[in-house]
């Protein structure tokens, strides 16, 4: 069974690309198995000194699953059981690491449309995600 890596954080971008996986189905033989990863920036400055980790692990938590919500609601909805994870750290470099750890066969991601300017300036996940991968890396607008 094939096993499919979705990034999301609750964007538009990232519900699109989910809404139209399920819309592109039939490209498959079996459905495959649908893990979901939301990654929440770490804690900036002096916040870990004044916070304890339970707090600050809560607080990811919490985030990641308000922003998992919406992407998880699209799957049910369509009868499609998923996994989802939540991770710390730099998005590409965590997209890279589950992938591999879970042994995934595709990264599944929507883009966010920044034009090139913006691409080159800010960078980008989904960019970064293609740069980086040896995993197949398959993106929905």
């Amino acid at each position: 069974m094939l096993r499919f890596l979705f990034p999301v954080d609750g964007s538009d971008a990232s519900n699109r690309a989910i809404t139209e996986f399920i819309a592109r189905l039939d490209w498959y033989r079996h459905i495959p198995e649908i893990h979901l990863l939301n990654v929440q920036f770490p804690q900036r400055g002096n916040v870990p000194l004044f916070i304890d980790k339970e707090s600050i692990d809560r607080y990811h938590r919490e985030e990641g699953l308000k922003e998992l919500q919406a992407a998880r609601e699209l799957l049910d909805r369509a009868g499609l059981v998923c996994h989802y994870h939540i991770a710390v750290g730099n998005p590409p470099d965590v997209i890279m690491q589950y992938g591999k750890e879970m042994g995934c066969d595709q990264i599944v991601m929507g883009p966010r449309g920044l034009g090139a300017v913006k691409r080159i300036l800010l960078g980008s996940v989904a960019s970064k995600v293609i740069e980086l991968s040896t995993i197949p890396v398959l993106l929905i607008r």
